[in-house]
């Protein structure tokens, strides 16, 4: 698989930029992804040394609109911690 397919979009919340503190970075990972090939990917797309890989499903979450009932998607998130020194600009400065 390509590590570009593998990645599909960075974290960005309050709970991911205050993680970045403690040098842990988090994205949107493919569903069929393990810790081994995410960090695999993290490290030729970024050029980074990746010590940690935590991954979760997110479950949908119910939400209304106009009338039925529906629910969000399911993705995976995958939290990567970095080795000390290494940093990855994800706005790009």
């Amino acid at each position: 698989m390509d590590p570009r397919e593998i990645i599909i979009r960075p974290v960005i919340t309050e709970h991911s930029f205050d993680m970045m503190e403690h040098n842990t970075y988090t994205f949107e990972v493919a569903k069929n992804a393990n810790k081994i090939e995410i960090a695999k990917a993290v490290e030729e797309v970024f050029k980074v040394k990746v010590v940690r890989v935590n991954t979760m499903n997110v479950k949908p979450k119910p939400k209304r609109v106009r009338g039925p009932l529906g629910l969000t998607r399911t993705w995976k998130k995958a939290m990567v911690t970095l080795a000390e020194g290494d940093t990855i600009e994800i706005f790009g400065a």
